[in-house]
């Protein structure tokens, strides 16, 4: 069915919630606001934080710039490392481009440390290609991150883009998929839920790895 698989890397490569909640803690105590419930900032996985500051906290620019200087901080030290593959996930990245698939990594997270996640947790020798926001914010949506991946594989034509799906578990991959004329399969391990998902407009929807991988390589 599908030729070209983009996955997103937050909540459908690896489980990144621990990093991502206690930088963001930190953050948030920079500015004066404490949270000591780690759940309750899992809220800031995936989107880009400066838009998601303004949203939940209705944060100032400069209050927003010091919680990123602190996050960043905290996350290039210690958080980007802890996190975790999704059990079967790297082999099924192997799987796929052993079986021919072009594979590739699309992440709303500023490339700057994706690529080192990616080799970290052994991703990178499957993916053709890892494409991440800029740290400067000139591109953190994620529709733009969708945009660039496709050039980069030279995927222009309607004819392409009908064998290109990305794979990710919040509504932000179905709505970025689908602004580039792709499909999207939702993902339930991850940090959406089906809900979202289908509200969204999913084109397909797995609940586990095991359903993805099996979506994947035996449709």
């Amino acid at each position: 069915m599908f030729k070209n698989i983009l996955f997103d890397l937050d909540g459908t490569l690896t489980d990144s919630a621990e990093g991502i909640t206690k930088s963001m803690q930190a953050a948030l105590l920079a500015i004066g606001i404490v949270e000591p419930d780690l759940n309750e900032l899992k809220k800031f996985i995936g989107p880009p934080l400066r838009g998601s500051m303004v949203k939940f906290y209705n944060s100032t620019p400069d209050e927003v710039q010091k919680a990123l200087e602190v996050y960043r901080e905290r996350y290039t030290r210690v958080g980007w490392a802890e996190n975790k593959a999704y059990p079967g996930m790297v082999e099924l990245c192997r799987d796929l481009q052993a079986a021919g698939f072009r594979t590739g990594m699309c992440t709303a997270k500023p490339e700057f440390f994706a690529v080192p996640i990616a080799e970290k947790f052994g991703f990178k020798p499957y993916l053709e290609t890892i494409t991440g926001a800029t740290l400067d914010g000139s591109m953190d949506d994620k529709a733009q991150v969708v945009e660039l991946s496709l050039k980069k594989w030279n995927i222009l034509t309607e004819e392409d883009k009908a064998v290109t799906v990305l794979v990710g578990d919040k509504s932000m991959d179905v709505l970025a998929a689908h602004a580039n004329g792709i499909k999207c399969v939702g993902v339930g391990y991850g940090f959406g839920s089906y809900e979202e998902l289908s509200e969204a407009g999913a084109d397909y929807y797995v609940e586990t790895v095991e359903d993805l991988r099996k979506f994947l390589l035996e449709v």
